[in-house]
């Protein structure tokens, strides 16, 4: 079965993206109700660890909903670990970070409203991952597909003014679309 994501895109639910260590990201559900637009993605993972650097949204709202293990997350300075029937949603423009406290396996239901470009972020930074592409902390080798990623995120990193992300963050997306740069879903 296929869903449809943006005009004329779609992808296969179910569709699931294994990274060379084994996590998983999986496209479970895209829909619409009285809250709007979403996606519902499944992660699963091994590995302990930061899952990704501090950083906020001004548009998403996103809701993990904890499975299985244990998850650690930092909230406008206040850290919440979940277990296995907890939940936390992030609301636009709280600076959230989280890691991978189990100590089996992970698996987290994660809704992302509106969706925005979330899933072509996660299908590039596994295509990146995959070849190789991407540094030890995760961030891409090629500053162009960067901005591409920093473009799909809807996002900005804690720290740097917002209008300077916009600048160059955003000037390399611009660049690297007029360059052809794209993603396969």
């Amino acid at each position: 079965m296929r869903e449809k994501l943006k005009a004329g895109e779609t992808v296969e639910l179910g569709k699931e993206l294994v990274h060379p260590d084994g996590r998983t990201v999986t496209f479970l559900q895209e829909g619409q109700d009285e809250d709007g637009e979403y996606i519902t993605l499944r992660h699963r993972m091994t590995q302990q660890g930061a899952v990704n650097g501090a950083h906020y949204h001004p548009l998403l709202k996103e809701t993990f909903k904890m499975i299985e293990g244990k998850m650690r997350f930092l909230v406008d300075g206040e850290e919440i670990t979940l277990e296995a029937g907890e939940e936390i949603t992030i609301h636009p423009n709280q600076v959230h970070q989280f890691w991978n406290v189990s100590q089996g396996n992970l698996e987290v239901v994660h809704e992302i409203r509106p969706p925005g470009l979330h899933w072509k972020m996660f299908v590039l930074m596994h295509k990146l991952e995959c070849e190789g592409k991407l540094t030890k902390n995760g961030i891409p080798r090629n500053p162009l597909w960067l901005g591409i990623a920093w473009k799909c995120i809807d996002g900005y990193l804690d720290g740097p003014p917002r209008f300077i992300q916009k600048i160059i963050l955003g000037g390399l997306a611009t660049l690297a679309e007029n360059l052809g740069y794209k993603i396969e879903s």
